[in-house]
């Protein structure tokens, strides 16, 4: 676990921000993998989700006090702040709008996109929306094939953990620029077909209690996932120290 938290980003989120806009800027290539506790755990268990966070090229960072939490429990108090997908999200868009660059959304329910591209257009008239595709269709390997024709300069992938990072770690050896982030549920919230957590919640690192308030359903994955990774993180200390 602890080799997770030894590649997390341990800047500050301006300094994040400056090197995301740069790379934007220079055509670099940049993945992007928004983590939090959960996203840990699936790692634990999927091969693949583990091995492109492990990657030299990916750039993971707190997205949730719970990784900062976790970051402190082995010592790490470089990470003591999260990076939010969100608000990372949001920042691509501004950028990509002040340097004209273009845009490929996939994922997320067809009536949330079409409203998400709608108000980028309204927001953001420099921003080139290169693609807009709903998460429903059948075969997503071939929405791939068209954003690399598309050669956007940013993608994002709204399919959830770990689907939409495990298609663009596949895929990423066959663009040679853009920034690629796997964005969950963003889309619905900045679409405004739901309501992201208060500033109260948000101020204290609470979003995720917000969350299973509105999404009772949320609880049992919620716990599951966070406990076991407490006691995860536990252990491995527990083992660290022992070797010290």
């Amino acid at each position: 676990m602890k080799e997770y938290f030894q590649k997390i980003y341990k800047g500050s989120q301006k300094e994040f921000y400056s090197l995301a806009e740069k790379n934007l800027i220079d055509e670099k290539k940049m993945f992007v993998i928004t983590a939090n506790p959960e996203t840990l755990m699936i790692a634990e268990e999927n091969e693949t989700l583990k091995n492109a966070l492990l990657d030299d090229q990916t750039v993971i960072v707190p997205d949730g006090i719970g990784i900062v939490k976790g970051a402190q429990m082995f010592g790490i108090k470089e990470i003591n702040k999260t990076i939010t997908g969100i608000d990372f999200v949001n920042y691509l868009l501004e950028k990509c709008n002040e340097h004209k660059k273009s845009i490929f959304l996939f994922g997320a329910k067809k009536e949330v996109i079409e409203k998400f591209t709608k108000k980028i257009d309204e927001q953001y008239p420099d921003l080139v929306i290169a693609g807009a595709v709903d998460g429903y269709v059948e075969n997503k390997q071939e929405i791939f094939e068209k954003i690399k024709k598309a050669k956007p300069d940013v993608v994002l992938v709204a399919l959830g953990i770990p689907n939409q990072e495990i298609l663009i770690y596949e895929n990423l050896k066959d663009f040679n620029k853009g920034i690629f982030v796997g964005v969950g549920g963003s889309f619905d919230v900045l679409s405004g077909m739901k309501k992201r957590a208060p500033k109260m919640f948000l101020k204290y690192h609470l979003e995720w209690l917000y969350r299973i308030t509105v999404e009772p359903k949320r609880i049992k994955r919620f716990l599951q996932s966070n406990v076991r990774y407490i006691k995860i993180i536990k252990k491995e200390r527990k083992q660290l120290q022992g070797k010290e």
